[in-house]
């Protein structure tokens, strides 16, 4: 199983002007991911607001660095490992979860 987490907010970052809110964001991800890897079912999507409460440690813990603005929102997280904040690249995000794909097979 491979998670991949996006953390955000309803109103957009305010470094990101005209880019799409990180509920957007996580809508995108999740369809371009899926389009991706048609035959993988073993990724999980999980959106995390950053004003609501947190449901384990790990997100409090990612949440407290947006918040102490040491990230950008939305940050995209796959399996507890940092991969991109802000606007993020696919093809990036591919890679990564390519690598994970191919350790879990």
């Amino acid at each position: 199983m491979v998670n991949l987490t996006v953390y955000g907010a309803g109103e957009i970052c305010p470094s990101c002007v005209n880019a799409p809110s990180s509920k957007e964001t996580y809508e995108w991800l999740q369809a371009a991911v899926s389009r991706k890897f048609p035959n993988y079912n073993q990724i999980q999507f999980m959106y995390v607001d950053i004003f609501q409460q947190a449901n384990n440690k790990q997100n409090q813990q990612w949440i407290n660095k947006i918040k102490e603005e040491e990230l950008f929102y939305p940050v995209i997280v796959v399996d507890n490992e940092f991969i991109s904040e802000g606007n993020p690249r696919i093809k990036t995000i591919y890679q990564v979860l390519e690598q994970k794909i191919d350790a879990d097979a």
